[in-house]
Formats: C-alpha cells, sequence, structure tokens
C-alpha cells in the first residue's frame, strides 16, 4: 500500500494512494494523522479500502510531508562510504546522528526553498524510513518488524550554514529545506530493503545513484542503535543517509537554485519531486 498525508480545501487529511487517486482515510477512521493511524491501527485495517472509489485525484491536493507530526526526525550523517571519501571525513564505528525539525519539511510538489541567506543550497536524496510501532532497546535481529514503511526524502542542506560550528543543524534544518513524500510505500510491498536503488536528479540528470546495500550502517543497525537511546514511536522517521555525489563536492559545486527542479526516486517506492524557489 501508499499512504500519504494532504490538505484539500484546506483540511488536513491522509489517504490510500491508487492508481485511481486517493481514498480518504481520515474520513473512515478516527485518528486525525497519519502517525495516530500507524499508532491506534494495524495497517492491515486500510487494506479493505484499496478497492474504493478514490475521493480526490492525485494531483487535486496539496501534498504534505508523509508524517507531519512525527516525535523524532532522525537524520544520519555519513552514512555511504562514497559520500564518507568525498567529504574526506573517516569512517566512524556508530553512526553520526542528527535532528530536523518537522517545520523544517514540505511535501511532494511543494517549493524547496533556497534561503536568502545563502547560495549554497545543496541536494540530498535519501531512504526514509518510518517507524510503524513502539520499541526500547531493539535488535538488528528484530528491527525490521518495526518499520512501517518507506519513503523518498531529500534532505536539502544549507553547506555554508552546516559548516559555521562542528554542529550540522544550522545548514539542516532551514525552513522549506527537506522535502519528504510524495507517499510511504509500506514494508510488505519492499522484498528486500537492501536492493533498493536510491537516484537523484536535478533537472533531469543523475547526480546520485546508489543501492541501500552501500549503507554503511544498514538500516536495522540505525533502527537498534536509535532504539537504545530512547523509545521509539510509531510515525518517527529515520533518514537514513546520503550517498556520494553531493554538490558541495563536484568541480565546480553545484547548488540548486531558483527555477530547478529537483527528483528522488526509490525503486518500488515513488518519486519525490520538487521545484526549487528563491526566498525573497
Amino acid at each position: 500500500m501508499k499512504l500519504c498525508s494532504f490538505t484539500k480545501d484546506g483540511v488536513s487529511s491522509y489517504g490510500l494512494v491508487t492508481d485511481a487517486g486517493i481514498v480518504d482515510l481520515g474520513k473512515r477512521f478516527d485518528a486525525p494523522t497519519l502517525r495516530d493511524f500507524l499508532t491506534t491501527e494495524d495497517l492491515a485495517s486500510a487494506e479493505k479500502f484499496v478497492s474504493a472509489e478514490a475521493d480526490y485525484a492525485f494531483d487535486d491536493v496539496n501534498h504534505e510531508p508523509v508524517i507531519t507530526n512525527p516525535d523524532k526526525i532522525i537524520c544520519v550523517g555519513l552514512n555511504y562510504h562514497a559520500h564518507i571519501k568525498e567529504t574526506g571525513r573517516e569512517e566512524t564505528p556508530n553512526p553520526v546522528l542528527f535532528a530536523r525539525y518537522q517545520g523544517s519539511q514540505i511535501g511532494h510538489n511543494e517549493a524547496l526553498i533556497k534561503p536568502l541567506e545563502s547560495d549554497m543550497f545543496d541536494y540530498e536524496g535519501e531512504v526514509a524510513v518510518i517507524i510503524g510501532k513502539e520499541g526500547r532497546r531493539i535488535s538488528e535481529a528484530d528491527a525490521m518488524d518495526y518499520v512501517a514503511g518507506y519513503a523518498p526524502y531529500n534532505d536539502g542542506s544549507v553547506r555554508d550554514w552546516q559548516k559555521h560550528t562542528h554542529q550540522f543543524m544550522p545548514g539542516k534544518t532551514f525552513a522549506g529545506t527537506g522535502a519528504f513524500g510524495p507517499w510511504m510505500t509500506t514494508a510488505d510491498e519492499i522484498e528486500d530493503h537492501t536492493k533498493m536503488r536510491l537516484q537523484t536528479r536535478l533537472n533531469g540528470e543523475t547526480v546520485q545513484d546508489t543501492t541501500l546495500d552501500m549503507l554503511v550502517c544498514s538500516i536495522p543497525r540505525l533502527i537498534s542503535y536509535c532504539s537504545t537511546i530512547l523509545p521509539l514511536l510509531p510515525g518517527d522517521v529515520i533518514v537514513s543517509g546520503t550517498p556520494g555525489g553531493v554538490g558541495a563536492r563536484r568541480t565546480p559545486p553545484l547548488f540548486m537554485k531558483d527555477g530547478d527542479v529537483c527528483e528522488v526516486e526509490v525503486s518500488g517506492v515513488g518519486i519525490l519531486s520538487n521545484p526549487v524557489k528563491a526566498e525573497v
């Protein structure tokens, strides 16, 4: 199944994405958001609506981040060997983690905002892992049982602000710089998550291309590690890291600018597309 969050006529909801459009699950369940649905309902309860008549065409709504109100957005840095190499950093035994805030995120087809303060707005295609049930100190062997689904993510990075200090956060959570969508594809649709292919395209040109078996810290490792720190909750998001090919490490550098279109595709999951708009 594919599950998305959206607004229609100013009302926020979430739904099941079918070939015909969106079946509004917010009208059919008491849970007000997709996070609440994951908390209170079994994913199987949505399956009975896969053949229901669509309430809206997919392009007739405003798309929101897949999870609009996550308790946690945990981002992973330096998690592909090629990206570590291009940054000149050393591989660490444990994952490099930082946080995003939900207010920094936008949905599919919404504009990524290049802030006034910088001309170094970079793309970072990633795979987001959405947690489906609560767990603490989850073993790697059991970790995949906690995955509700996957979505493309663009961890748009303001590089000069990222480098202001040793902490990543200033460049990683500017308003409107993180794109999350177009939907969450449920984990049961993915036979082997390590074979998923991640590609980023800027104005149609492929700038990043990898598979998840190239991760330094695997998805089970990330879930186990993060859940040791504090409980993971339904709707929590782990953004698993970007591969090599970021714009800041190219010669000459390649940054996103007003009028560009950036796409992040995850095979078997979907394509996230966003125009870029310069803040004025």
